[in-house]
């Protein structure tokens, strides 16, 4: 079976090109893509079968060799870098807890700082 990398792949309109190892681009139809999958990054490796469709070449039965590394992944802190961050925001919810517990809510600027390292704590563990 031939193999190649994904070019470009539309979620929204469901197609893309394959950039094949012999150096023809292939069709690429989102039925072809495995069960379960609707979209495909470019730069994937995949395996896939052709056929002659309307206007050409066209893959059917792609099968995901390798993915790309997401950048988000490549840019994350180191996790001993994480470490130390959750612990200061431990620290510092273990404070803001104790004046909940008084009936005290953080004035309304150091709220919205809490709730920012939060939202960007989140960003970085799901990356």
């Amino acid at each position: 079976m031939p193999t190649g990398k994904v070019k470009f792949f539309d979620e929204d309109k469901g197609f893309g090109f394959i950039a094949s190892d012999d150096g023809s681009e292939v069709f690429l139809h989102i039925s072809a893509l495995p069960a379960g999958i609707t979209s495909i990054r470019p730069g994937s490796r995949v395996e896939f079968g052709i056929a002659d469709g309307k206007r050409g070449a066209q893959a059917l039965s792609v099968r995901v060799l390798d993915a790309p590394p997401s950048l988000a992944k490549l840019s994350r802190k180191p996790a001993d870098e994480m470490a130390l961050i959750v612990e200061d925001l431990i620290r510092l919810l273990d404070h803001l807890g104790g004046g909940l517990k008084h009936g005290k809510y953080p004035e309304t600027s150091n709220g919205k700082k809490i709730a920012s390292l939060l939202r960007k704590l989140a960003d970085e563990l799901d990356a």
